[in-house]
């Protein structure tokens, strides 16, 4: 910015200067012409037969519009002031001052300064006799206010093109400090924890590779918070592996006994009497169902702590989804659910059946749990970049949007029955296909799950 300057500055001021050198040529060229002109009418007055005539003097003068030429006057030998401009001045004899320059004159010292003028005497000698001298007061006050003019110029010039380099600095400085500005901000961002911070980059200079930098370090933490995530969730699996296990040591061997000993109980204790035994009856099948349920809660443990193994091959999506609502066809039968399908996709898939069965089977028990008055249970499907879709849409009561975020955490339901864990499962399922699956909801309206799964490259 400064060579800029400079050469800028530079390049002006030689313009300038070669202008002023021009103009002061011209002007000493004017000068010179003016001062010939003056000596010539000089010299034809005191050349001239009979008295000098001031008035015509004078008007020579005039036309000689002598910028420079202030004052003419004609002197005789005898140290007289014989003809001038100046009229006061006709007759009078000249004083010691002008004698001294007279002789300096006859000495070869023809001009001498006097303040801002100079005096200019001239001998005039025609035909071998000595006329008498001219005297030539010049005014230097042109001359020096064009050099004036010159040097005003000069600073104006300097003025203006540092006057358009502090503004082009103060762009520059805005062009390059707002976008460390942004980068400043953003960086305050994800220091207080927020890693959605994407600057836009579209500069080749280093504001550009600083800001490509700074959306490298902001996608390696995203990448290092979800490893942390995955990790705390690998800890968490574990720990639920431990869990299930001890539970399963603990809890199923005795549960195995009592439901045994009930059999066994049933069999041996049965009344005699009908109603004794009809009570009978529901009592022990009631205390059956509560073991299956202490059983099946076991066995959710079990489950999700296992790591999930895959059958891979080759499935028909619309027959697994019509096997599903073959199942629930008599729950929603009694319960009032009405099945309406939007089957406008049927595509063949990659992936173990049976696991992608339970996860429509979770995601369907949820809203017949949501539909307790009854509902629409709607399933559509559908193509979208590349990937099926399946929505399952229920009509029931919904969820809140802070319970929203936490619906695919474990062990969270909104229910008094339940784990929590048919969500979670159903997710790690179809992450493990390389889909994913979301979750929309609106309080006392309904609610949709999203599954989408990946389509096989053909």
């Amino acid at each position: 910015m400064m060579l800029f300057l400079s050469f800028i500055n530079l390049t002006i001021l030689n313009i300038l200067n070669w202008r002023s050198e021009k103009a002061l040529l011209n002007e000493l060229g004017n000068q010179t012409a003016e001062l010939s002109r003056a000596i010539q009418v000089g010299v034809e007055e005191v050349t001239a037969m009979g008295s000098t005539d001031e008035t015509r003097l004078a008007q020579y003068l005039q036309q000689l519009n002598a910028k420079g030429v202030k004052e003419i006057s004609i002197i005789s030998n005898e140290d007289q002031i014989i003809a001038s401009t100046n009229p006061k001045k006709i007759g009078s004899p000249v004083g010691p001052k002008k004698k001294e320059m007279i002789i300096k004159a006859e000495l070869g010292e023809p001009v001498s300064e006097e303040g801002k003028a100079y005096n200019v005497i001239v001998p005039v000698i025609a035909g071998g006799a000595h006329y008498g001298y001219i005297h030539l007061q010049i005014n230097a006050d042109d001359i020096t206010e064009l050099l004036k003019r010159n040097f005003f110029k000069r600073i104006g010039a300097a003025t203006f093109v540092f006057a358009i380099g502090i503004g082009i600095a103060i762009i520059l400085a805005f062009r390059y400090t707002e976008p460390i500005h942004s980068v400043v901000n953003a960086a305050r961002m994800v220091a207080a924890g927020d890693l959605n911070q994407d600057l836009p980059v579209g500069r080749k200079d280093e504001i550009g590779e600083l800001t490509e930098s700074f959306n490298f370090m902001v996608q390696r933490l995203r990448e290092n918070k979800r490893l942390e995530e995955r990790l705390r969730e690998a800890e968490h699996l574990s720990a639920v592996g431990q869990l299930s296990r001890s539970i399963a040591h603990e809890i199923r061997n005795p549960l195995n006994f009592i439901s045994l000993s009930i059999d066994h109980i049933k069999e041996k204790y049965r009344p005699g009497s009908d109603n004794e035994r009809r009570n009978y009856d529901a009592l022990i099948s009631s205390i059956k169902q509560e073991i299956l349920r202490l059983n099946k809660l076991v066995t959710e443990f079990l489950d999700y702590g296992k790591p999930i193994k895959l059958n891979i091959r080759l499935i028909h999506i619309f027959q697994i989804i019509e096997e599903v609502i073959n199942i629930i066809k008599a729950k929603a039968a009694s319960e009032r659910v009405t099945i309406v399908k939007r089957s406008a996709f049927h595509p063949d898939l990659m992936g173990d059946p049976e696991l992608i069965k339970t996860c429509i089977l979770n995601v369907v028990t949820n809203a017949f749990q949501a539909m307790t008055g009854g509902g629409i249970l709607t399933f559509d499907t559908r193509k979208s970049d590349g990937n099926f879709i399946l929505s399952i849409l229920d009509t029931g009561k919904g969820v809140s949007k802070e319970n929203i975020a936490r619906v695919f955490e474990p062990f969270f339901t909104t229910k008094d029955t339940g784990l929590g864990l048919g969500l979670a499962t159903t997710r790690r399922i179809i992450e493990e296909h390389g889909g994913k699956i979301e979750f929309h909801s609106e309080q006392d309206k309904g609610s949709e799950v999203v599954i989408s799964l990946p389509l096989p490259r053909s």
